[in-house]
């Protein structure tokens, strides 16, 4: 049997509020460099290594965001980026590359793939992905990967597997739950049936299309039938929906593989810990930063550039000097960042 064809959608036009000061509307997460000195854009690329041709790689990214992202893979035709006029998540941006991958040839297999996350074991992840191709271009199937969870994270939303399918490690996918409390947080790490959603999706672009034609035809048709002088006039009309929620949680074919290689979405600050480690009194310094740590622990420290920074007699702070502004919060509120963002808006948009 020959192998499918295969793209990669790379979705690239989030903002991540949450790592601000170092992320900017014109230089967005997704275009930092917070591990491996790559962004972490070109680290998504990058780690499909074999798998896709740079033919075959398709970026969703926003016009604003454009000229970035091409600078960050210089390596891909201009073909392959696709600049949303305005942000509709990411149903919106599935079933628009969908429709591009489909008019090339409908039975070919698309990953999307959030281009903000970092894998470490990346052999592992090619393995399962050449696992989930392989299901998707053979069954009418929507194929998700499930993190195993380690703690009963609330930050996460949640998948519950039911039966297994075959010896194949696949199992079909009994519900996707939103993000919980601790206490049911907790229920689902005891119960052992519950996997982290990772938001990476496996399917043929056949599969995928039909799903939306079934459950959410409001989002296909208008970009089904647009051409290319009414972008934005189609996107400013569209629904604002995860396409969790638009497709998979309403669908009945959806399957999930638990997987156990080291993944994080980096969703604040501290989760930069996870994925670059710790010294032995727990802090972590990322970027340029020169961390002179006394008699403090568990911190978290950024700067952009080659910088110094000096603790004394703290303990569960983050501190991110970036483009003129200095953060400093406590660590349990790292995720609360956001809530600056929505302040300058309105106060100071210049630092946005």
């Amino acid at each position: 049997m020959s192998s499918p064809e295969f793209f990669s959608v790379l979705l690239a036009g989030g903002s991540g509020t949450r790592f601000w000061p170092a992320s900017r509307r014109a230089h967005p997460k997704q275009l930092l460099e917070l591990h491996g000195g790559q962004s972490l854009l070109r680290a998504t690329w990058t780690r499909q290594g074999d798998l896709v041709d740079t033919d075959h790689v398709l970026v969703v990214t926003s016009e604003e965001l454009l000229a970035p992202c091409q600078a960050a893979l210089k390596e891909l035709p201009d073909s392959g980026f696709l600049a949303e006029p305005i942000g509709r998540n990411t149903a919106a941006s599935a079933a628009w590359a969908a429709v591009e991958v489909a008019r090339r040839n409908p039975n070919a297999v698309l990953a999307v793939l959030p281009a903000d996350h970092v894998i470490a074991d990346q052999e592992g992840y090619r393995d399962s992905m050449r696992a989930a191709i392989e299901l998707a271009a053979n069954e009418d199937v929507l194929v998700t990967f499930g993190i195993q969870p380690t703690h009963p994270a609330t930050g996460y939303g949640y998948i519950e597997s039911g039966a297994e399918r075959g010896e194949s490690g696949f199992r079909d996918v009994e519900r996707f739950v939103e993000k919980p409390d601790v206490a049911r947080a907790e229920e689902f790490l005891t119960s052992g049936s519950f996997l982290w959603n990772s938001g990476m999706f496996i399917w043929r672009a056949e599969v995928l299309l039909e799903a939306f034609r079934r459950h959410a035809p409001e989002v296909l048709e208008p970009i089904e039938h647009m051409n290319s002088s009414e972008v934005a006039a189609v996107f400013a009309d569209l629904p604002s929906l995860p396409v969790d929620k638009a497709i998979l949680e309403r669908a009945d074919n959806v399957c999930v593989l638990p997987i156990s290689w080291t993944w994080s979405d980096l969703g604040s600050w501290t989760s930069l810990h996870e994925v670059l480690g710790v010294d032995d009194d727990g802090n972590c310094a990322a970027g340029g930063a020169k961390l002179l740590a006394e008699d403090s622990s568990s911190c978290t420290v950024f700067t952009e550039g080659e910088e110094h920074v000096a603790l004394l007699g703290v303990e569960g702070l983050v501190v991110v000097r970036s483009k003129g502004v200095t953060l400093v919060c406590p660590a349990n509120r790292a995720q609360e960042v956001r809530r600056i963002v929505d302040r300058l808006g309105d106060e100071a948009p210049g630092l946005l």
